[in-house]
């Protein structure tokens, strides 16, 4: 019986998942998205197009390839409409591709009304919610209210939805906020109908069967593990479980039926929106991280904050996911910096530690830092990982002594092609 190989973000997201997940995607028969909705970007560049998928698994592009939009997924039918058009445009053949597990949520109208007044309230606190309507969404499937696929398929779904936006209407009357859904719902409707054109599974079911079957299968996360309802930067973080055991109970799949799991982190730190970065950079330094690496986010536009790389985030990451391999991407974003600083302590309250505290929002968390020489060389266009200059080799033996684990990929540009296999991840 084969095992679900797991492939997800170690920071604050934007790692660069989406590349790898196409990358990767040819080793396996099936790739299934775990957790997160339209909040997340996937961006995908190959054969001069570049693509940003939200709900749709990365591995759409490989041909006999199967995707599967999981249980622990949340879907805006007006998003998926978008993404559905926008693929069959560009000739990739969606509907023989895509299944949609009948567990997973739908984000209304009034979702994302209630995401838009709850933030507008909290003035200055905000925790820079992308507005999509995933942290309402959530709410709902918790508070055990929520709106699933598979009631589209009943003959109740109106009664079920209009009970669910009656009830949204009346926490919107709480915070005094002016809206319109109007315009929304017609479209949130008519965007139902293009889900509908999918098959609807239950996916636990069809993927132990895969299983049993010695199908291959990638399980492809969203966000970063430092954005974990549980385990992140509380309280700025997602709705959802970004980190291995997300896999599990947003596919159905049981713990012994994890094999490898792939860790895909920057060669520096990103985030966006508010919330603690220790190792941030507000300075030119920061900017130029900024610029060179084109940090702007691939679903909101947002500037990303920028700063060094972060090893005691990473190990705390590596943890509690079981990493068994690190793929590190954008090392091409750090040629010409002439030293590069990385984390590799933090002072707090005079002590100095090796993890991360449970108060990482007081400001009393000061990164130590160690100095290692950078490079000059432009990696965009190296094919072969022997060509890599001596100073990227030391940076990612670091990595590797610090963390433990093995750097199996570097990646050097966007394309696919852009990625310099260091060491076998299929062995």
């Amino acid at each position: 019986m084969s095992k679900v190989d797991v492939l997800l973000g170690l920071q604050w997201g934007d790692e660069g998942k989406g590349k790898i997940v196409d990358v990767l995607a040819p080793h396996y028969q099936i790739i299934a998205r775990f957790q997160g909705g339209p909040n997340a970007g996937h961006s995908l560049e190959f054969n001069g197009q570049k693509f940003v998928l939200h709900t749709i698994p990365s591995g759409i592009f490989r041909e006999g390839t199967i995707n599967i939009i999981g249980n622990g997924v949340v879907i805006d039918p007006v998003t998926f409409k978008k993404e559905i058009e926008n693929l069959e445009k560009a000739g990739v053949d969606v509907a023989s591709r895509l299944l949609i597990s009948r567990k997973a949520h739908l984000i209304l109208p009034t979702h994302k009304v209630l995401d838009a007044a709850s933030e507008a309230s909290k003035g200055t606190a905000k925790i820079g919610s992308t507005l999509k309507g995933i942290g309402p969404t959530y709410m709902d499937k918790t508070g055990r209210n929520g709106l699933r696929v598979g009631d589209v398929e009943l003959d109740t779904f109106m009664e079920k939805y209009n009970q669910l936006k009656h009830k949204h209407e009346q926490l919107i009357e709480l915070y005094h906020y002016e809206y319109d859904v109007t315009e929304a719902e017609q479209l949130w409707f008519e965007s139902l109908e293009t889900l509908r054109r999918f098959g609807f599974i239950d996916s636990e079911d069809y993927l132990h069967k895969a299983l049993e079957a010695d199908k291959k299968v990638l399980a492809e996360g969203a966000q970063g593990t430092m954005l974990d309802i549980d385990f992140g930067s509380y309280p700025f973080v997602t709705s959802s479980n970004t980190i291995t055991a997300g896999a599990c109970t947003g596919l159905g799949i049981a713990p012994n039926k994890i094999g490898e799991v792939f860790g895909i982190f920057k060669a520096y730190c990103t985030r966006v929106g508010s919330g603690p970065f220790p190792t941030e950079l507000e300075n030119e330094t920061g900017q130029a991280l900024r610029d060179i690496g084109r940090e702007y986010g691939a679903t909101t536009g947002r500037p990303r904050r920028t700063g060094w790389l972060d090893i005691p985030a990473l190990n705390y990451a590596c943890r509690i996911n079981g990493v068994t391999r690190l793929l590190m991407m954008k090392a091409d974003v750090l040629s010409g910096f002439e030293t590069l600083e990385v984390a590799t302590s933090y002072m707090y309250k005079g002590q100095e530690l090796d993890h991360l505290p449970y108060d990482v929002l007081s400001g009393e968390l000061k990164p130590v830092f160690t100095s290692l020489q950078g490079w000059n060389s432009d990696l965009t266009g190296m094919k072969d990982i022997s060509a890599i200059p001596g100073e990227l080799e030391t940076y990612t033996r670091f990595i590797e002594e610090k963390t433990g684990i093995p750097v199996s990929v570097i990646s050097v540009g966007p394309d696919r092609e852009q990625t310099l296999i260091r060491k076998n991840i299929f062995d």
